[in-house]
């Protein structure tokens, strides 16, 4: 009942903020929205992979499309998906560029597919919570896991995943493109383009208690390999472009996870609303042009 009643204090105050505000069309940007999720799920109609956050953008002005592509696949696979998703959005909305907001592995997918030939379609890029120089403990368990095991999983996930729409899942592909050494080989190899404009954002999960399943048993791992962390991705990764923000929630105890990032788990947290952070995120888009 408690926390009922909180929940319910808290979306009044947000619902009047919001309806003031809505006129406005703070997130009205020049070029489309282009949603991309990270590993192992899928753009979703009945559940959507980032929570509430598509619906209040709308409601201020953005237009709004999601990248469909595989759930588990190598790096440059998503990007070539990513580009046809792109050359399809421009077909039918007549729009010269899209903005892409990235979240975890989609964020590398999503620079892998900003090539030469492909930066003119793109006005900028903005990744969550992304990998950029991997995972160590991705690392790790790949070399200690013998093969047999880990074909004997990959197998399992891949069968799981074509039954929920995946074509050609590659689970094997998807966690190695996120290890530190995949990640420093990609680094070197791909570079950011001069016409894009390239941000980032990162949050901290403060202690594997406050994250929900599985961030909670992850994160004590992630934090031997990677140290601070949001429960499956160290700080030090997520910093790429020229502006970078990391979140930390001072007023409670639990931080801000990586599924906490794309309100995942539609739950509101005190002294931090995703909701109103992507709102001001993308109004920073429209005001710069983009």
């Amino acid at each position: 009942i408690g926390i009922c009643s909180q929940e319910i204090k808290m979306e009044k105050r947000r619902s009047s903020i919001f309806s003031k505000r809505v006129s406005s069309e703070l997130c009205a940007t020049k070029y489309p929205i282009l949603l991309v999720h990270g590993v192992f799920f899928r753009d979703s109609e009945k559940v959507n992979y980032w929570g509430r956050i598509p619906k209040v953008l709308t409601d201020h002005g953005a237009r709004i499309f999601y990248g469909k592509h595989n759930g588990a696949a190598s790096v440059m696979q998503s990007a070539k998906e990513l580009e046809e998703r792109i050359d399809q959005i421009i077909e039918e909305t007549g729009c010269e560029k899209i903005n892409i907001i990235a979240h975890s592995k989609g964020g590398l997918d999503a620079r892998a597919c900003i090539t030469e030939e492909n930066a003119h379609k793109i006005a900028s890029l903005t990744t969550i919570n992304t990998p950029h120089r991997g995972c160590e403990f991705a690392d790790y368990f790949l070399s200690k896991i013998p093969e047999d095991v880990q074909k004997s999983i990959a197998d399992k996930y891949n069968a799981a995943a074509r039954a929920l729409g995946d074509m050609n899942p590659d689970l094997i592909a998807a966690v190695t493109d996120i290890t530190a050494q995949s990640c420093k080989t990609m680094n070197m190899s791909i570079k950011n383009h001069p016409d894009v404009f390239y941000q980032s954002v990162g949050s901290v999960l403060k202690s594997a208690s406050s994250g929900r399943f599985p961030l909670n048993l992850t994160h004590g791992i992630v934090k031997m390999f990677d140290g601070e962390n949001d429960g499956l991705v160290g700080v030090d990764s997520f910093p790429w472009g020229e502006h970078y923000i990391l979140l930390r929630n001072h007023k409670t105890n639990s931080g801000i996870s990586h599924a906490d990032m794309i309100d995942l788990d539609r739950v509101n947290i005190d002294g931090f609303d995703v909701r109103d952070f992507y709102v001001q995120l993308v109004a920073e888009l429209k005001d710069k042009g983009f």
